[in-house]
């Protein structure tokens, strides 16, 4: 049985020591700018919004006609594993389902640092790399981090064969090159709120309107007071 702990541990440091060997650029820039749709996934699972983004990505091509589970059409019911999930009414309301109901429920995870979240990447795809000792490509495919080695099929494993999709990690880099509210500290990023507009300089402010009590010199209400002055023969206060 695969220590999870340890898992988490050397995930994190695989992910310390990550660098890109391919350019994921573009379809990094295309999970991003959907990340409203994934956003609304994230409100109802609790899985941040950027981990399902690289799931869809990995599963099938970011193709919204496919299911978050296993890539098979999900208005219809699929027959890969998970298999007999659906039909569902919305890209949505599939990947609700398989984040919420499928093995590993990634909504039932609480460990969002980025050891937590990797590790759980990785059980989305299953364990066998682990098993190995060698870093998962679901993950590392495209970083510095695999080199090759792939199950080719269910209970086949070939060292030679080199995986050719984007790794979750790879895709993650490259997610948070441009958006930086992506955060890996274990919680989800927080809304800021607008901050308040700034008071007008006060260079720019108008002058406050000049007191009666205390007019102006040489104005109107300068003159009616000395003439009032002069009749009462004192001041005013």
């Amino acid at each position: 049985m695969t220590d999870i702990v340890a898992l988490r541990r050397a995930n994190a440091k695989r992910w310390a020591d990550a660098k890109l060997t391919r350019n994921f650029a573009a379809m990094a820039k295309s999970l991003v700018c959907a990340k409203p749709r994934y956003q609304t996934v994230e409100a109802k699972t609790g899985v941040p919004w950027f981990v399902v983004a690289v799931i869809h990505e990995r599963e099938s091509s970011q193709n919204w006609f496919a299911s978050l589970a296993q890539g098979d059409p999900w208005n219809k019911a699929s027959v890969h594993v998970p298999a007999g999930r659906g039909p569902f009414r919305s890209w949505e309301d599939a990947a609700i389902d398989a984040l919420a109901n499928c093995a590993p429920r990634a909504a039932r995870n609480k460990d969002w640092s980025i050891g937590g979240a990797l590790t759980e990447l990785e059980q989305y795809n299953g364990l066998g790399y682990a098993s190995r000792g060698v870093p998962s490509p679901y993950l590392w495919s495209g970083t510095n981090q695999y080199k090759s080695g792939k199950y080719v099929r269910d209970g086949v494993y070939d060292t030679k064969v080199v995986d050719s999709q984007p790794g979750c990690a790879g895709l993650l880099l490259a997610m948070m090159a441009l958006d930086r509210t992506i955060s890996f500290d274990g919680t989800m990023p927080s809304v800021v709120a607008p901050s308040a507009p700034n008071p007008r300089p006060s260079g720019t402010q108008k002058p406050p309107p000049p007191s009666i009590r205390n007019p102006a010199r040489g104005s109107i209400g300068d003159f009616v007071v000395s003439v009032l002055s002069a009749v009462f023969k004192r001041k005013l206060p």
